[in-house]
């Protein structure tokens, strides 16, 4: 009786078991394949290194970070539009055309000026060329508001990089209707108002003569 049941219970425990079977022999094919795979790679990665090395020869490996140098990508600075607008605004509104200048003005063979508590020497010596002129503005061929404007411009700028003794050349009024220098005694006038300028007397014959200025600066930043 109990060898009778035995066969039955035995085949009944064997047909549950082959959806395990069958997902375990999956399981292990699958994981066969893996290691495949894994081994096909490092196969082709190690012959990528011999490859590579064949081809550049030997190399030698940074020592460390420290001996590593970064550079970084340094931004444009932002343009200070408001700023030259500002200054643009400013130069235009300070130079005026109705400035009585004929106080201040030394009136001798030359007319010449220097600032409130400069003494005769520094306009002697600057007529003398004890300063050599560095840069220069020619205005000729301009409109009284452009001529302004170049000649604020020029001065701030002059001041701004360092430099001590300019020439303005305004022209002798030749072409001017009646032949008299318009530019002249408006030039003037608005060197006067600028608060880098020292003095200024008319040019020698050799710097253009009574058709320009040279002026002398208050010593700025290089």
């Amino acid at each position: 009786m109990n060898a009778a049941v035995r066969p039955s219970l035995s085949v009944h425990s064997f047909a549950d078991l082959k959806p395990v079977r069958r997902a375990l022999a999956e399981a292990a094919a699958q994981q066969a394949e893996r290691e495949r795979l894994q081994r096909e790679a490092a196969r082709r990665a190690q012959i990528e290194r011999q490859l590579f090395a064949h081809s550049v020869g030997p190399v030698q490996p940074l020592r460390g970070q420290d001996e590593r140098h970064w550079h970084q990508h340094q931004l444009p600075e932002p343009v200070p539009v408001q700023r030259q607008l500002d200054e643009a605004r400013v130069l235009l509104e300070s130079l005026s055309d109705e400035f009585d200048v004929t106080t201040l003005l030394d009136v001798d063979d030359q007319l010449s000026y220097r600032r409130p508590g400069m003494g005769l020497d520094v306009t002697r010596k600057l007529r003398s060329g004890a300063w050599s002129i560095q840069r220069h503005l020619d205005l000729h061929g301009l409109r009284t508001d452009e001529a302004r404007e170049a000649l604020a411009e020029f001065i701030r700028l002059a001041h701004r990089t360092g430099l001590r003794c300019v020439r303005v050349v305004h022209g002798k009024g030749l072409g001017s209707p009646g032949r008299v220098p318009v530019l002249k005694s408006r030039v003037q006038r608005w060197l006067v108002q600028k608060k880098e300028v020292l003095a200024f007397v008319q040019a020698r014959p050799l710097d253009g003569g009574a058709g320009a200025l040279v002026v002398l600066l208050v010593p700025g930043r290089r």
